[in-house]
């Protein structure tokens, strides 16, 4: 299936629903890029034992795929005060739930109970700021289904796959607030500040 390796089918065959995925996506060390930026295949993230957003929604992709559903992501796009955020998106009972490896406390795993991508979309906006408090969320993309890009081998490939965050990098985005709602955002507060530094991961 897929090419997959027998071993490889059997770990991602027990990951039967997206609360199995998030926590084998939660007991992966982050990848911390020490030796390069690295956008890993499933495979690689399976031998490798370490993710960063997209390559762990790139993995919780393919296992909802396994289990029988499309391996689908989405994009939060930020201010240059911090990095993009990938999540790999499903649906349960007609609404939306997420996926998320991130090393913070905060922007994580969503329930299905987010009626649109844009209600899904705005579940990080109150969480998702930089280190001085602003609120950085500006811009979510559809979600864009990674079986596109089955013909260049993205699930097992030992080469880094660049192209498929440089893909859903350029696809249409919808902004979440207009530029006078902007103006008029509290900046998070100082106990804010501190839970959402908290970090899962030491470097």
């Amino acid at each position: 299936m897929f090419d997959l390796h027998p071993e490889e089918l059997q770990i991602l065959r027990k990951l039967r629903t997206p609360e199995k995925i998030q926590d084998f996506l939660d007991s992966l060390p982050m990848n911390f890029e020490k030796n390069g930026e690295t956008y890993m295949s499933p495979r690689r993230v399976l031998s490798e034992r370490t993710a960063h957003c997209m390559e762990g929604a790139m993995l919780a992709a393919l296992a909802l795929r396994i289990a029988g559903e499309k391996p689908l992501v989405m994009d939060l796009k930020v201010t240059d005060a911090d990095d993009d955020h990938v999540v790999a998106v499903f649906r349960k009972f007609g609404c939306y739930g997420a996926i998320s490896k991130t090393n913070h406390g905060t922007v994580r795993y969503r329930d299905p109970v987010y009626r649109s991508l844009h209600e899904l979309a705005m579940s990080y906006f109150h969480e998702y700021t930089a280190p001085n408090g602003d609120k950085i969320l500006r811009s979510y993309s559809g979600a864009v289904d990674l079986s596109r890009f089955d013909s260049r081998g993205w699930m097992t490939a030992e080469e880094d796959v660049h192209y498929i965050p440089e893909y859903i990098d350029q696809v249409r985005h919808y902004p979440v607030v207009s530029g006078a709602q902007i103006k008029n955002l509290r900046r998070a507060d100082r106990m804010e500040r501190k839970i959402g530094a908290e970090l899962e991961w030491k470097e």
